[in-house]
């Protein structure tokens, strides 16, 4: 097998990195060192929401899969990067129909929005970001599409408080990747074999991963 190029969509998960607003600060620490232990180690800890990351179907939903249940077919699979053009915070059905390819139908789809460029700690990045509208919901149900990747903090617009969107791709089985970045190096329309294999984490909801796409 001829690998031609593998592209890196995942945050480098590090201390003082912008998160959601209300998750706990990223902790890495040296905690045995050459001098004293002959080796190098590090504790870490933080939300399991954090940088990239997948929220598995029980995040949202009381009878989805958590992560460690998740087919491995569905982490390693092919993939396509689409660009919706869409105004105000909302990616609706019509922003996606318009980029939609019935080669896409089934398949992983990662959606670049350019949002990953304004990554900070800033009121912008994490309170006004993006995300699909409640009208794409069905859609990408009824296209059998089990993974949707996103490069801004959260599959719906920051404004939803209630998260109707989660909800209701969760309820169908869908799992997502948000905060991924890079995703402008990607060429829509185009076949890579994306890898996301998250954590196993005995029963959780989500998972930090490193996620790529590779060009065959």
């Amino acid at each position: 097998m001829k690998v031609r190029a593998i592209y890196d969509l995942s945050v480098t998960i590090e201390p003082g990195m912008a998160t959601w607003p209300t998750n706990p600060e990223v902790v890495l620490n040296q905690e045995w060192t050459y001098e004293k232990d002959g080796y190098k180690e590090e504790m870490y800890s933080s939300s399991t929401h954090t940088g990239t990351h997948f929220d598995a179907p029980i995040h949202m939903f009381k009878e989805g899969q958590s992560v460690d249940q998740l087919d491995l077919r569905m982490l390693v699979s092919e993939g396509y990067c689409i660009r919706p053009k869409f105004s105000g915070t909302e990616i609706h059905l019509d922003d996606i129909k318009k980029v939609w390819n019935e080669n896409y139908d089934g398949k992983t789809i990662l959606i670049n929005t350019g949002w990953d460029k304004k990554r900070s700690k800033s009121e912008e990045w994490q309170y006004k970001f993006p995300g699909l509208a409640e009208d794409t919901i069905d859609f990408f149900g009824e296209k059998k599409i089990k993974l949707i990747g996103i490069d801004t903090l959260g599959i719906e617009a920051a404004d939803h408080t209630t998260f109707p969107v989660h909800i209701g791709l969760e309820k169908y089985g869908i799992t997502f990747i948000e905060d991924m970045r890079n995703l402008d190096q990607l060429q829509a329309g185009k076949p890579y074999l994306v890898a996301a294999l998250p954590l196993k984490l005995k029963g959780a909801s989500g998972s930090m991963c490193r996620t790529v796409a590779i060009e065959l």
